[in-house]
């Protein structure tokens, strides 16, 4: 009996304290409502939960519809390796951030209202249906990993069959409410601090999600590499990083040739935390833009990595800073976060990394296809469908 127990790690036991001031800090934010469990007010209704939860979390899941459309629409297969992991990374992270709207939402009980209620005059109507639709492509595009582990032939055909549009509509979705996300502070913009606040803020928070999907493909190939014993695909992962650091500069050049636009970046010289957070966060995205665009450190594993980790926190903080610094800063309030939402945070961040290494553990997330599962009627493409989910 004792050997059916799990190993307790340090690692276990600070999931399981996670876990357990997370189901207290629910207790209060059922029984207590949100004025129980956080800081909001009434001049202040959008704080982690929004800014990292839903901006953050839905970014970081990007690598799923940036893979597929690398994969499938620009056919460049050699990027195939990574893009079941993808996948996984992205259907976990978009149904975490449905976990999280639960939280954040004053009546959760009301979550579906969007889908029968139509409002298409609304930024958030447009966001809850790509999100909802896309939640829905993404488990259609993992479903099939199931089917492989358990042999079932007549389903993956099923998928194959509508896996060309499905790949084109999850793409086109992301594309939509990628973008709209940012969309959804272009209608305050005299609450937000003008070091984040801009007309462009739709284009900028779509390239940055495509940015920072590429970073987490390569945060999550390292990590299961050392977790599974897998070899690392370092010239994959290599030649990623180039494109990233493409990516991220161009990013960097619009994001300083709006400021100059619309005549900001006198800004930068006024001493202030505003001043210091937007610093911070450029240099988290510039240090490791400028060092990727050298082969020895994007052939270097733990180099590639640490660049990867830097372009990931240059991402959140962006994301903060828009979500919680810009609105402190342009509405006079001062928001610290309640150790509640804190919890709860951690909580869907660590059962984001506990489920994905389960699913890892028992489905073909890193294999290549069985050639026993092949379809003989269907040929190469059908396997190659396959493979990806």
């Amino acid at each position: 009996m004792t050997g059916r127990l799990p190993k307790l790690t340090i690692w276990r036991a600070i999931f399981a304290a996670i876990m357990v001031c997370a189901l207290y800090a629910t207790y209060l934010r059922v029984v207590y409502g949100l004025g129980g469990a956080t800081n909001l007010s009434d001049r202040f209704p959008w704080g982690l939960w929004i800014a990292f939860d839903i901006l953050c979390g839905v970014g970081l899941a990007s690598g799923g519809f940036t893979l597929v459309a690398i994969v499938h629409i620009f056919n460049i297969e050699r990027y195939k390796p990574v893009l079941r992991p993808a996948i996984l990374t992205a259907f976990l992270g978009y149904s975490l951030v449905v976990v999280a709207l639960l939280f954040d939402l004053g009546r959760p009980d009301r979550l579906w209202h969007p889908l029968v209620m139509w409002n298409p005059h609304s930024v958030m109507f447009e966001v809850a249906w790509c999100v909802t639709l896309y939640t829905t492509v993404l488990f259609l595009e993992f479903i099939p990993v199931v089917f492989e582990k358990l042999g079932w032939h007549k389903p993956l055909t099923w998928i194959h069959n509508i896996s060309v549009p499905l790949m084109i509509a999850g793409v086109l979705l992301s594309t939509l409410h990628q973008s709209s996300l940012g969309s959804l502070y272009l209608i305050v913009p005299e609450k937000m601090y003008p070091l984040w606040y801009s007309p462009t803020l739709p284009a900028m928070f779509y390239i940055s999600a495509i940015g920072v999907g590429l970073a987490m493909t390569i945060f999550e190939s390292w990590h299961s590499s050392r977790a599974f014993g897998r070899a690392l695909e370092l010239p994959l992962l290599a030649s990623m990083g180039r494109v990233l650091a493409v990516l991220m500069s161009a990013y960097l050049w619009l994001r300083f040739l709006d400021l100059s636009r619309r005549h900001v970046l006198d800004l930068l010289t006024v001493n202030r935390t505003e001043t210091w957070l937007f610093l911070l966060e450029i240099a988290l995205m510039a240090v490791p833009t400028v060092l990727l665009f050298q082969k020895s450190i994007r052939m270097s594993p733990g180099a590639l990595y640490a660049c990867s980790v830097m372009v990931v926190f240059g991402f959140i903080a962006n994301r903060l800073n828009v979500g919680v610094t810009a609105l402190e800063a342009g509405s006079g309030t001062n928001y610290v976060p309640k150790w509640s939402e804190v919890s709860i945070t951690l909580a869907i961040v660590a059962a984001g990394f506990a489920i994905f290494r389960l699913v890892a553990q028992h489905f073909p997330i890193f294999e290549a296809h069985s050639p026993e599962l092949a379809y003989p009627e269907v040929g190469e493409r059908e396997e190659h469908r396959v493979a990806v989910g």
